[in-house]
């Protein structure tokens, strides 16, 4: 009798301490899914602003038909578009040609009050937000884009690209080579909005 008891024992606390794990697993794997799904929900909403640095001379046609995708014709031609997957894999395919990177607040105001343009090369105006927006200036509007609010695509008329002069003072950088190497190509970071300040 007193060789079984003791097993008996056992038994019942490997069964107890098994039940606290099996929670702690679930709970675990639910932080794990919560904290994916913000950072997907974060990348999703936020703008980047791509800068078309460098001509088609030497361009594979592959990376001449990314660039045209991202609406990016010309050099010094700007852009900008909600990160997903699929811009991230054409920013990776042209980073050769292009910098890009997270737009301000700042950045966006001034692109919108200065350099964006309607159908028929009109720029945009306070009076025509109105109209087509639930918005009431340009600032209101560069906030709702900003905050994911609205798209550049629900705005009627809108062209959208930006069509800017070539950086005051140039690059502080080769424009053959990625930004790690010294140069200004690529994943620029926060660097874009001083490049495209330079330009408006």
């Amino acid at each position: 009798m007193s060789s079984k008891t003791p097993s008996k024992r056992t038994t019942a606390k490997k069964t107890t301490a098994a039940i606290p794990k099996a929670e702690k697993t679930e709970k675990s794997s639910q932080t794990v899914k919560n904290t994916s799904e913000k950072k997907e929900s974060n990348e999703s909403t936020e703008l980047l602003c791509v800068l078309r640095v460098r001509g088609a001379h030497g361009m594979r046609r592959t990376i001449l038909q990314t660039l045209h995708l991202l609406k990016l014709y010309r050099v010094n031609h700007v852009t900008v578009i909600q990160s997903n997957p699929s811009v991230k894999g054409m920013l990776q395919k042209a980073k050769d040609y292009i910098a890009f990177g997270p737009v301000s607040l700042d950045t966006l105001k001034k692109l919108l009050k200065k350099r964006a343009l309607l159908t028929g090369n009109k720029p945009l105006s306070d009076a025509h937000i109105v109209n087509e927006t639930t918005f009431k200036s340009v600032e209101d509007l560069a906030k709702g884009l900003y905050e994911g609010k609205i798209s550049f695509k629900e705005i009627k008329d809108l062209k959208p690209i930006f069509r800017l002069h070539p950086p005051i003072g140039g690059y502080k950088g080769s424009i053959k080579k990625a930004v790690n190497a010294g140069g200004v190509l690529g994943n620029v970071g926060e660097k874009i909005n001083d490049y495209v300040k330079k330009m408006i």
